[in-house]
């Protein structure tokens, strides 16, 4: 049996019994307020609301460092000097973390490190497919394990919506044109990962029950899914009525299986409180 380690970075917003389950090395990344650096899912998600609501202000967000990389990737070779370290890292498109992650691994070797051109539950679904592999074909050779987990990012689908448009204006992604023109008549932009990049792809109008319908019924128009691994993402505030809405359809399309993930820190800095989105894997 080979001994493989599999690592990434908050980012993937990977609940805490998922990963002692695998196990799974998690890095922070970082939320800055204020001037003061603080590590995502060391705080309440809250505090990132709180903090708007006071200051009007979106927290800054920043990634892993290199001496952050090597600290971890120090730690795993000390317990386990003969591990295979495979590093699934956020989007290289979107954060240097990844490019951090690679500067830090040039000083060990025995490492592999995949972009999964992905983020939140995204990123977690590659990291997730990863490690149940490994569960279930334990001795699978380190060349098919790597193949297969780069099949799996090429596939992996997500899609999100914002809660509130003023995080968009707020940290410059909107103008305020855009932001009166989508209050005034509704609009709720779709946000997607296109080539690792997030890009505002569509957009709905009507309330966000009418909008998670409308992005459910496209999301399964155009992706064939693989019904064992499903994941909604939801940031704090979003209604449960929503939430049961989304459950009864998704158990009508044949998907009885299904995670429930909330945004981290990182996340909920750019997609506000009440978010939704649903990551999944291509057949």
């Amino acid at each position: 049996m080979r001994n493989i380690i599999l690592t990434t970075e908050s980012g993937a917003d990977l609940s805490e019994s998922l990963i002692k389950h695998y196990p799974i090395r998690v890095v922070p990344m970082h939320v800055i307020m204020d001037d003061i650096d603080y590590k995502d899912g060391h705080f309440p998600v809250t505090d990132i609301f709180d903090y708007y609501d006071k200051t009007k202000k979106i927290p800054s967000t920043t990634s892993t460092n290199p001496n952050e990389y090597e600290a971890l990737f120090s730690e795993i070779r000390q317990e386990h000097p003969d591990a295979t370290i495979v590093h699934i890292g956020y989007t290289s498109k979107a954060s240097s973390s990844f490019q951090n992650a690679l500067t830090a691994g040039e000083e060990f070797e025995n490492i592999h490190f995949i972009d999964a051109l992905n983020v939140t539950a995204g990123l977690g679904a590659v990291v997730l497919y990863a490690a149940k592999l490994l569960e279930e074909k334990p001795d699978i050779s380190l060349e098919d394990f790597i193949t297969a987990i780069e099949q799996t990012v090429a596939k992996t689908r997500l899609s999100f919506l914002p809660g509130q448009l003023e995080y968009l204006r707020a940290g410059g992604r909107v103008s305020n044109a855009q932001y009166l023109g989508a209050q005034l008549l509704k609009i709720k932009p779709l946000i997607e990962l296109v080539d690792g990049k997030l890009v505002s792809t569509k957009k709905y109008r009507g309330k966000m029950l009418r909008a998670v319908n409308d992005l459910l019924d496209d999301y399964f128009t155009r992706y064939q899914l693989d019904n064992s691994q499903l994941y909604l993402i939801y940031s704090i505030g979003l209604d449960d009525s929503i939430k049961e809405a989304v459950e009864a359809s998704l158990i009508a399309r044949g998907f009885p299986h299904f995670d429930w993930v909330q945004a981290g820190c990182v996340i909920s800095c750019h997609c506000g409180p009440a978010a939704f989105g649903i990551a999944g894997i291509e057949k």
